[in-house]
């Protein structure tokens, strides 16, 4: 008996939430069964609704902001001056070996300084070209292959004052004629033609030495107002 009791109170329990469900699901605008909450019970909120007036669809892919990156890092710009260009008479140009240069027994690398003579103040700015030379005139000579180094800017030489650049050459190896790494035969230049950017070639000789490198190459750093080592 005490078995049978039991049964009919589960019974009776489980006619009475059938009864309440069904009530439920009938009434005009119910929620259905389970909306509106999480398996735990807190309340869920709706989704944002996403507006498309005057934007692209929710599916088209969003443009990258542009890149701020210079297409030429190594060339960049300061602002005028208020000096004028420098012009081939205005600098005289002298070059000597740097201190520090790479091993072997030609030149390695030099020094070109150009000097203002103008009286003036003006500006010097890029990348000079090299072409080896003998000691003839500026315009029969070898252009060099220049690999450029570093950064780019206009420099205000004062009158009297002095902008550089370092030239770094294919190095001779061994002793005497000395060899080239590559195979080449080194080649020897009394002097050398260096273009300045808008001021013209200056044909310029070693103070100490003529000019001795391997596979007409050489690495060229931009005008500067610091003196290089």
């Amino acid at each position: 008996m005490y078995g049978i009791g039991i049964r009919r109170v589960a019974t009776a329990m489980v006619t009475a939430s059938a009864a309440t469900l069904l009530m439920t699901a009938c009434q005009p605008g119910g929620t259905p069964a389970g909306a509106g909450s999480s398996p735990s019970g807190a309340p869920v909120k709706p989704a944002a609704s996403t507006s498309t007036s005057g934007s692209a669809s929710p599916s088209t892919p969003s443009t990258p902001a542009a890149s701020a990156t210079s297409g030429s890092p190594a060339h960049t710009t300061t602002p005028s001056t208020g000096a004028k260009a420098c012009g081939l008479p205005d600098l005289k140009a002298s070059m000597y070996q740097a201190a520090v240069r790479p091993d072997g027994t030609g030149t390695g690398a030099a020094i070109v300084e150009f000097t203002n003579v103008s009286g003036k103040a003006c500006t010097v700015q890029g990348y000079p070209t090299v072409a080896g030379a003998g000691n003839g005139s500026p315009a029969k000579n070898r252009p060099l292959t220049v690999t450029t180094t570093g950064g780019a800017s206009t420099v205000k030489v004062a009158a009297g004052g002095k902008a550089w650049t370092k030239l770094t050459f294919v190095q001779v190896q061994g002793e005497a004629d000395g060899y080239c790494k590559s195979g080449a035969t080194p080649v020897s230049y009394p002097t050398l033609v260096v273009g300045v950017p808008g001021a013209g070639a200056h044909q310029v000789a070693l103070t100490d030495g003529v000019i001795a490198e391997c596979d007409d190459k050489v690495t060229v750093t931009a005008l500067s107002a610091a003196k290089p080592s």
